[in-house]
């Protein structure tokens, strides 16, 4: 019996349970409790085939960036709740135990970080760029369709394995980076560091070939007119970060399968003994690891580049110098990653050469933030909701930057290294740089994906509560690393610290609105949709190409491939006059066809890694083989394309332009009020 039962399920047994904790069990009861209500809901209105065909198998780049983006917002949601969680028990564990048990609150810091970074802000940016860059080069669609696809089934794979572990098993307890040998089979021999290691695994092989798609997009795809110094610098932040993709994403692959392979079949990469060394670890894991600082940073440059010049009504200040220093940026990413770990025993020498860059990168990023303020310099700043998280980041960042400057000098990191100085550091940089330019971007491009704007008042409400939360949540940690505390202290015995954990778990109280408020504002947008509609596709007179086609676009984006003439490509089309202008003639044109690849390599792969954690012998055997037969089978489908008529695209066109002509033309002072309808009066430098 006992044989059988391992034959089909492994290691799995009552044990795997979730009731080791209250906290743990009703967190459980919630993720299933989700997963049933969707699932009734889709069965309910049937709406499964809709989604299948619509969406799931879908390879429409815009598609797949909204779906990249719920992924986010989904997984954001639980990992700010476990913030929230290690913030009370703080505040709440001077001298006492606290509400988590110890174990309980090593997991909650291990999924935090790791949801945060590979399943929050990695989905995040890569819809934003799966949806706008096509759009701002001209082109209908990536370089390699299905591709995307896949990557955007990876990642989700990922994803619901994160969610898995809080029903079966245990989590890492290892933090977000894993560092062997703690996470090696002797210190840890539970399921919690394959859950850790499978997951980052799947996300980052998706990833990587994402960094591929969108890099030879960029290259290949371009449209007439568009040479690399005619780009929105939208488009060149992706590309930085597509190349960064590249080159960064596979140490962190190999140094996942290598201790995949030290704890599953005995290896020795990175154990104590053996000719193991952890060291080889900590070099691969932040010679990935800094790189993506920067995979996450440079994509909200863009945002706010665009955002800044839009609100401003100005052509954006010092364009080729803010393309200079995104790609020094790029490359001085690669040269930093040491500082990660100067206590680690290498020479002073190195540290002091190690500490140079990474002062040396604060240089290009000071350049941006000068052309970013002197792009508002006597332009016409509009205080709109993107507006706003740009100003915000504009001074955050800037104090964040400053404690990274302080953290590059070897002889203070000694001093605040693994404390709370260095967390309230990483969050100043991650917060106000990435979140807030993911939020900008998406209340900016929203209108262009669904056809209406957000509610601009709850859009005010929840960026009041991300700033205050902010502040309130993360300055105090300066103070108390500065005091000696340690960061993931699960209970603390200095008084001095109580104030500061007590202002802290307020601030996690204010970011929890600061989500809600995000939920309301979507709720009241689409209650209120019709009063916010934008079918015209140019509510905040849009300077790009994204801007010049309807809300929400066509399938196939541009019905003439736009000849471009200038940078701010239709921002010159409306100085010329040339803009909304009905083509001479419409022709057939080819599409890719959905495919269902992505969907079940993911959902193979998924079950082989599960059966991987769980040593299901036929799960691992029956996944394997579903992928690679899956690619095969996919490599003899010869009818891969299928045509849009032009009689389908001019009726599309027509009815788009119908509604131009009858739009009333907006000023910028009224882009907020329901007369906006998405043609905004074009004006501006």
């Amino acid at each position: 019996m006992d044989r059988l039962w391992f034959f089909f399920f492994g290691t799995l047994n009552y044990d795997s349970l979730p009731f080791y904790s209250t906290i743990a069990t009703i967190a459980a009861g919630i993720v299933v409790a989700g997963a049933l209500v969707t699932f009734g809901l889709i069965t309910w209105y049937g709406k499964w085939t809709a989604l299948w065909k619509n969406w799931l198998t879908s390879v429409d780049h815009k598609k797949i960036g909204i779906m990249y983006v719920v992924v986010a917002f989904v997984m954001m949601a639980r990992a700010v709740v476990e913030a929230s969680m290690m913030r009370l028990q703080q505040a709440l564990s001077f001298d006492a135990p606290g509400y988590l048990p110890p174990e309980h609150f090593a997991q909650l810091f291990s999924t935090h970080g790791t949801i945060m970074i590979f399943f929050m802000a990695m989905p995040f940016l890569t819809g934003l760029i799966n949806y706008a860059m096509p759009l701002q080069i001209g082109a209908r669609d990536v370089a390699f369709p299905v591709l995307n696809s896949i990557s955007l089934c990876l990642t989700g794979g990922g994803a619901a394995l994160m969610m898995v572990s809080l029903v079966l098993g245990k989590f890492s307890t290892g933090g977000w980076s894993g560092y062997p040998p703690y996470t090696e089979m002797a210190f840890s021999p539970g399921v919690g560091p394959d859950y850790w290691i499978w997951a980052v695994t799947l996300s980052s092989i998706g990833t990587t070939f994402t960094g591929i798609n969108f890099a030879v997009t960029i290259y290949k795809k371009r449209a007439p007119g568009m040479h690399l110094f005619r780009m929105p610098l939208f488009c060149w932040t992706s590309l930085c970060t597509a190349i960064l993709m590249i080159f960064a994403m596979p140490p962190l692959t190999l140094a996942t399968l290598f201790l995949a392979l030290d704890r599953q079949l005995g290896f020795h990469f990175f154990t104590n003994d053996a000719g193991g060394n952890m060291m080889n670890y900590a070099n691969l894991f932040w010679l990935f690891g800094h790189p993506e600082v920067y995979i996450l940073i440079l994509p909200a440059f863009g945002v706010y580049s665009e955002v800044i010049a839009n609100f401003s009504s100005k052509v954006l200040y010092g364009y080729r110098t803010l393309v200079v220093a995104t790609m020094a940026i790029a490359v001085l990413s690669f040269t930093v990653w040491l500082h990660h770990f100067f206590t680690m025993g290498q020479s002073s020498a190195v540290n002091a050469a190690f500490g140079i860059a990474t002062m040396t990168i604060g240089i290009p990023t000071g350049v941006k933030v000068y052309d970013w303020l002197l792009t508002m310099f006597r332009g016409r700043v509009r205080f709109s909701v993107p507006m706003l998280y740009a100003l915000a980041f504009l001074i955050l960042f800037v104090v964040g930057g400053l404690s990274g400057v302080l953290l590059a000098n070897p002889a203070v990191d000694y001093q605040v290294h693994n404390s709370l100085f260095l967390v309230a550091h990483f969050h100043n940089m991650l917060i106000p740089g990435l979140l807030y330019g993911m939020l900008a971007g998406t209340h900016y491009w929203f209108p262009k994906a669904f056809g209406f704007r957000l509610d601009e008042l709850w859009g005010r409400i929840a960026f009041v509560c991300w700033v205050v939360g902010f502040l309130l949540a993360f300055m105090p940690l300066y103070a108390l690393g500065l005091l000696g505390m340690p960061r993931r202290l699960v209970e603390y015995f200095d008084p001095d610290y109580l104030p500061y954990t007590i202002v802290a778990a307020v601030g996690a109280g204010f970011i929890l609105a600061a989500f809600a408020s995000l939920v309301v504002q979507l709720v009241v947008s689409i209650r209120h949709r019709d009063a916010l509609r934008v079918f015209v596709g140019d509510p905040w007179n849009g300077r790009t190409l994204e801007w010049s086609i309807s809300a929400p676009p066509p399938e196939y984006n541009f019905a003439v491939i736009p000849d471009v003439k200038a940078r701010d490509a239709f921002h010159d089309m409306k100085r010329r006059g040339v803009a909304y202008r009905r083509p001479k003639h419409y022709s057939n044109i080819e599409m890719p066809m959905n495919s269902m690849l992505g969907p079940v390599v993911a959902i193979a792969a998924t079950a082989c890694v599960f059966g991987i954690v769980w040593h299901i012998g036929w799960m691992i055997v029956l996944g394997f083989l579903t992928v690679w037969g899956a690619v095969i089978a996919r490599s003899f489908v010869r009818r891969t394309k299928r045509i849009i008529p032009a009689s389908e695209v001019r009726r599309t066109e027509e009815r788009w332009l119908a509604a131009v002509s009858k739009a009333p033309l907006i000023a910028r002072d009224y882009e907020t009020s329901p007369a906006n309808r998405g043609l905004a009066e074009a004006a501006g430098a």
